[in-house]
């Protein structure tokens, strides 16, 4: 019997809005990502794949988000939006992702120094972060974790350490999603078995690689567009990880968004207005991209 694994990618909110459109225009269409043997998500991919994975429909991930265009906004203030609705400045971050002052250092301790960059920031507070951010997550126990195959991706915040959540490690959905989405800067780590944690994206923005052992390996991708020497390495990044999926024997196909999604992202993944914006382009791409993926996915 044929294996398949959804590798779902980081992202950002705006990310986070557009997976959702794709995954429910693909299913539109016919094309069910649910059935997926093993979901794998990294940072915005962990929390649309733990949701998709406790089998919340697609057409309902898609359409919470939508429904953001339609509640009123208070009136921007002369001088542009708001300080609530800027989105975060992350140029610190993607000048360390860029490789800026890292040159010499191994994987682990350029992940150590943006581990203590995401320490030593000052964010909102840890347990406001969960409360905010888990209340998609509100009405299960800590401990709870989708029956259906999934795992999620952090970085230890203190020694660098990679991090793959999976439902043999013990440790609730919420948290374990919070700390994959911890975006250094922006969000504050999370605590987990008393360790601190970061977004899994900090090493690779898919993670692709982990997901070998499977026949099929679809892995929807958002941080390779754009120029400049940190999407380059991600870019890098993600071809490496399709081979090294490859040379295991697996069939990999990999879904990126298309010119009329990226217009739609706008220049910053952390933008909350472009999140409907961001599923409707998603949506569209899905229905598009429907023959091609299910003639992949089965």
């Amino acid at each position: 019997m044929t294996t398949r694994a959804l590798v779902l990618g980081g992202g950002g909110p705006v990310g986070i809005a557009w997976e959702c459109g794709l995954i429910a225009g693909l299913d539109a269409a016919g094309v069910k990502l649910a059935e997926a043997d093993f979901i794998m998500g990294t940072s915005a991919g962990s929390f649309v794949g733990a949701r998709l994975a406790m089998g919340v429909e697609p057409k309902t991930l898609a359409g919470a988000i939508l429904a953001e265009a339609e509640r009123a906004r208070p009136a921007a203030p002369a001088n542009g939006a708001s300080a609530s609705e800027r989105p975060a400045d992350t140029s610190a971050l993607m000048q360390m992702l860029s490789g800026e002052g890292m040159a010499g250092l191994s994987p682990q301790e350029t992940m150590q120094r943006i581990g203590a960059f995401a320490l030593g920031a000052k964010t909102m507070d840890e347990d406001a972060f969960i409360a905010t951010f888990g209340k998609s997550f509100s009405t299960l126990p800590p401990d709870a974790w989708p029956e259906r195959g999934f795992a999620c991706t952090a970085v230890d915040a203190e020694s660098g350490e990679f991090r793959l959540w999976t439902g043999e490690a013990g440790v609730g959905v919420t948290r374990a999603v919070a700390s994959s989405c911890s975006v250094p800067g922006v969000y504050p780590p999370v605590t987990i078995e008393g360790r601190r944690y970061i977004d899994g994206g900090m090493r690779s923005g898919t993670n692709a690689d982990l997901a070998k052992g499977y026949d099929k390996v679809l892995i929807v991708a958002l941080r390779i567009g754009g120029t400049g020497p940190a999407a380059e390495r991600a870019a890098q990044r993600l071809a490496s990880e399709v081979e090294a999926l490859k040379s295991a024997g697996a069939a990999v196909e990999v879904i990126t968004p298309d010119e009329a999604s990226q217009a739609a992202f706008g220049p910053n993944l952390m933008d909350f207005r472009r999140r409907p914006d961001a599923a409707r382009a998603g949506l569209a791409q899905g229905e598009c991209e429907a023959e091609r993926v299910g003639g992949f996915w089965g």
